[in-house]
C-alpha cells in the first residue's frame, strides 16, 4: 500500500535513526516491521487481524480509523486515504494516511 502523513510524522518515520531517537529502541524496531507489513500489502484487506501485527478498526471518537499494535498499548493509527465515512471495503483500500504513534489506552 501507499502511504501519505500526518504532521510531523512524516519527519519522525524518515529513517532509522529518527525513529529510536524518537520513539526508542523497541517501539521503533517493532514500527519498522509494521511499516513494511504495511507497504507489502495490496490492500489493507491483506494485512493480518492476528497477533503481532492486529490490524483493528477502531470505534468511538476513532470511528472510520485503524490501528496495528507495535508495542503493549502503542499503537500505529492510521486511516484509509481518502478517508471513508460509513463501512469500509478492506478489498478497495490502496492507500493509507498514517495519523499518529499512541497509547490511547490511558484516556
Amino acid at each position: 500500500m501507499e502511504f501519505s502523513f500526518s504532521g510531523k510524522l512524516k519527519k519522525l518515520l524518515s529513517s532509522e535513526k529518527a525513529m529510536r531517537r524518537t520513539f526508542g529502541d523497541r517501539r521503533a524496531k517493532a514500527l519498522q516491521l509494521r511499516l513494511g507489513v504495511l507497504a507489502n500489502a495490496k490492500t489493507l484487506a491483506d494485512v493480518p487481524v492476528t497477533p503481532p501485527v492486529r490490524c483493528h478498526q477502531l470505534t468511538g471518537d476513532r470511528k472510520g480509523q485503524f490501528a496495528v499494535v507495535l508495542v503493549d498499548n502503542w499503537r500505529l493509527v492510521f486511516e484509509p486515504d481518502p478517508a471513508v465515512k460509513g463501512t469500509v471495503d478492506l478489498t478497495s483500500v490502496k492507500k493509507i494516511r498514517l495519523l499518529e504513534i499512541v497509547d490511547y489506552h490511558g484516556k
